[in-house]
């Protein structure tokens, strides 16, 4: 896509950068219930065998993986709009609950830097310039945290050749 490069306010790069969450909706109800049944199953067992005060246990690990997994659910609707112009880096961040929270730097001032692990790889990014930093893509993969470094890095280099 050819960008118009007489409007100084035209996007360069644009991103929404969203956690990654393996299991679905779908999945985890099947799991749930799949966890469920496995546990009434065995409570059974137990309490015809006469191990009756067991069947508490079943059902306490179903309830605190369903309250870990509602958790993790929860954080995954924070998200991050990065858009890079000529003029403008715009950084949009919303918690999960909700909270946004902007920060708005000129891409001439701005630096990005990256934070290494031998092992690892990208351990943080975050954007610094005009006496403040604002932290990126906290959220993501090793591989994600990757991909957008490089596409930012490019952006934010375009931006500044003009």
């Amino acid at each position: 896509m050819a960008h118009d490069t007489s409007d100084p306010d035209t996007p360069i790069f644009q991103a929404l950068l969203t956690p990654y969450r393996s299991l679905g909706a779908r999945g985890f109800r099947i799991m749930m219930l799949t966890l469920g049944a496995v546990s009434l199953g065995s409570g059974v067992l137990f309490v015809a065998n006469g191990a009756w005060p067991v069947v508490g246990f079943f059902g306490l690990d179903v309830l605190l993986l369903w309250l870990a997994f509602r958790a993790s659910y929860r954080s995954g609707r924070a998200s991050e709009e990065v858009r890079v112009s000529r003029t403008s880096l715009d950084i949009r961040q919303v918690s999960p609950a909700g909270r946004v929270r902007e920060a708005h730097y000129n891409p001439f001032w701005t630096r990005f830097s990256v934070s290494r692990h031998e092992e690892i790889g990208i351990t943080g990014m975050r954007v610094c310039g005009e006496g403040r930093e604002t932290p990126i893509g906290t959220f993501l993969n090793p591989d994600d945290r990757e991909s957008f470094a490089n596409a930012f890095s490019r952006a934010l280099s375009a931006a500044k050749r003009g």
